[in-house]
């Protein structure tokens, strides 16, 4: 509050020098008037007949160059239109705000990005993904090579316990109180103690690796390399568990004694690193800024030389600074808040959110908030891996700091209803819970964001919608198939499964948002299609040409199938024909022609085979049942199997 106070107060009087100033522009008897006019406007209670005068004003100082008294009146029409609810209208000024201060040198705006970011209603549609070139090449850095101990694709699960009395540092515990064991465990140690080498067996004993917070508590000056760092890394080496070491994290933060010297923690951090990467190979280095302030973070970073892995501490509370005398933070969403690390970093290096956590109940206050708490918890275990597919770690700080005089309960085990919820997020497999490189989830799914190179799917899929309003609570999410109401939900986790016969070729899903009040807020759509898939001796096939139904019949890849049923194929391009064998049976057809010969009988094709992107498609029928397999069709599913044994 006092940073703000002090912001308008400057301004305020960058104002009034403007109209000091001399000699006066021509024209500053019509800028006065507009400006007395706002003024006088605003003081009898009328702020919207202000709105014209405002727009006068900053489109007046824009034009000379007068940044600051420009972003001060985008800050009054931003401000006006928040409060009347024309949260499109004040985004647009709250970014024309933060622009101008920008352009003032100044970064006063970046509050009202943040604001812009609470109000912005958000629809985005994720859904399941099969096919394991689609989800790597999402997952992967632009160098195609994975980091130490970076799992293919998926999510590492992680959980600090230490002070959750259900599980305390007895790792092994964690499978039977939250139903599914966890990668990473998380312990903290000081600069000076020992290795934490309890901590690295109870990992251990819990199949599980660790992640050590590592913080110089009487600065950068004392880390040096000498003989009590030389024993702390063999000691981790010995360990024989993987290790993610943090060193110095939320260095970009005032409140650590590390932080102010980028220059000193850089120097620092690879001194580090030379020491491990020589002593410790099983130790990953972890670079772990906060995810605010967000103008620090960049100057400490070490290099990608020295950096195996970017985590970030990142947290929301219903409350600023957990104090209920400042502004609410509800519409504060966490899976904005990686963003701009995200797209710094995520191309060259595997993410993890080293802390983060989602407060159920507020101490200070004494509220509860545990409908808040499952939205966000959502957002962090199904919307964030699916919208970061390089985020490949979340360690869960499982606190109740109730326990310690402080604000929030980030506990997961203190709300039974929290428990339960939170258990049943993390059984999706792409929730990982074995560190290992090259890891992925044990039924080989991932999620892709349904766009134009992402509608298509096969057999069905699991949607997950994104969903973000002003108004924070969702009252109901509607789903609309091609017109028809397919599904309405009023409760978390939002999301709905549909199979391929329902979604045909060209299909259009809508959803539809309303809040509490039962007002539409929003209307999204989306263009989702699904493919036929086949199925031979109940292994899935994956083609590079799908199938398609062309004229009623199913047209399937010929030289695929007849390959994995055993035949040879080869192509006469002169003749465009195709021969195959297999055993005592041969096939001849010709491209764009109904007859076929299979032992040099003729017969006839419902529908022609034909050239597609280079790939030969012919009867799902004709090609699983000429060497003696048997075909059928599941139209839910849009399923061919073929049975060959």
């Amino acid at each position: 509050m006092k940073k703000r106070i002090s912001i308008m107060t400057i301004v305020v009087g960058v104002l009034a020098a403007s109209f000091a100033s001399s000699p006066a522009p021509a024209h500053a008897d019509i800028v006065w008037d507009h400006w007395q006019q706002a003024e006088s406007l605003v003081a009898r209670g009328n702020k919207a007949e202000a709105v014209s005068h405002w727009q006068f004003l900053a489109n007046h100082y824009a034009s000379i160059g007068d940044w600051e008294n420009t972003a001060l009146f985008y800050g009054k029409l931003d401000s006006y239109f928040d409060a009347i609810g024309d949260y499109d209208q004040a985004i647009h000024y709250y970014e024309l705000e933060n622009e101008y201060w920008l352009k003032a040198g100044r970064d006063w705006g970046a509050v009202k990005l943040q604001r812009a970011d609470q109000i912005r209603t958000t629809v985005e549609l994720y859904r399941q993904e099969r096919d394991q070139s689609t989800i790597r090449e999402l997952a992967l850095p632009s160098s195609g090579k994975l980091a130490k101990f970076e799992p293919a694709y998926g999510t590492y699960l992680g959980i600090y316990s230490e002070q959750d009395p259900k599980v305390g540092n007895m790792f092994t515990k964690t499978e039977a109180v939250y139903g599914k064991k966890h990668a990473i465990y998380l312990a903290y140690a000081h600069w000076g103690q020992s290795f934490p080498a309890m901590y690295a067996k109870r990992a251990k004993d819990a199949d599980g690796a660790l992640q050590i917070a590592w913080e110089p508590d009487d600065g950068l000056d004392p880390v040096e390399d000498g003989a009590y760092l030389r024993k702390w890394a063999q000691e981790a080496k010995a360990a024989g568990i993987p290790i993610f070491l943090r060193f110095a994290g939320e260095m970009n933060g005032a409140w650590v004694k590390w932080h102010g010297n980028p220059a000193q923690y850089i120097a620092k951090f690879r001194m580090l690193h030379d020491v491990f990467a020589a002593e410790a190979p099983n130790v990953a280095m972890v670079w772990s800024p906060g995810d605010v302030p967000a103008n620090d973070i960049d100057p400490y970073y070490p290099g990608d030389a020295y950096v195996d892995w970017v985590g970030v501490s990142l947290y929301i509370e219903p409350y600023e600074n957990g104090d209920p005398s400042l502004p609410s933070m509800l519409a504060t969403s966490n899976v904005e808040r990686l963003t701009r690390l995200y797209n710094t970093y995520s191309d060259r290096k595997p993410l993890m959110l080293s802390e983060t956590g989602v407060p159920h109940y507020q101490h200070a206050a004494g509220e509860d908030f545990t409908e808040w708490a499952k939205l966000n918890l959502q957002r962090l275990y199904e919307i964030m891996p699916y919208k970061y597919p390089r985020l490949k770690a979340i360690t869960y700080f499982n606190v109740n700091q109730g326990m310690n005089n402080a604000k929030n309960d980030y506990s997961l085990s203190s709300s039974s209803d929290i428990q339960n919820y939170y258990s049943k997020l993390i059984a999706n497999p792409y929730l990982l819970s074995k560190v290992s490189d090259s890891a992925q989830p044990v039924d080989r799914v991932g999620y892709v964001p349904v766009d134009a190179d992402h509608q298509s799917f096969t057999k069905k899929t699991k949607f997950v919608p994104f969903i973000k309003i002003p108004e924070v609570y969702i009252g109901k999410v509607e789903y609309i198939l091609n017109g028809r109401l397919t599904a309405t939900q009023t409760e978390l986790p939002y999301g709905l499964e549909l199979r391929a016969g329902e979604v045909p070729e060209g299909s259009v899903l809508q959803i539809r948002v309303l809040n509490k009040s039962g007002k539409q807020v929003s209307l999204r759509t989306f263009g989702v299609s699904s493919q036929v898939s086949v199925d031979i001796d109940g292994k899935d096939q994956v083609f590079e040409q799908a199938p398609a139904i062309v004229n009623g019949s199913t047209l399937t890849p010929l030289r695929a199938i007849f390959e994995a049923m055993g035949a040879t194929v080869e192509y006469e391009a002169a003749t465009r024909t195709v021969n195959a064998k297999k055993g005592g049976t041969t096939v001849r057809l010709t491209l764009d022609q109904k007859t076929v010969y299979v032992n040099g009988k003729a017969m006839q094709l419902e529908e022609p085979a034909r050239l597609v992107n280079g790939y030969t498609l012919a009867p799902a029928r004709f090609v699983g049942e000429t060497f003696g397999g048997k075909v059928a069709w599941d139209g839910s599913s849009r399923t061919v199997t073929i049975a060959t044994k």
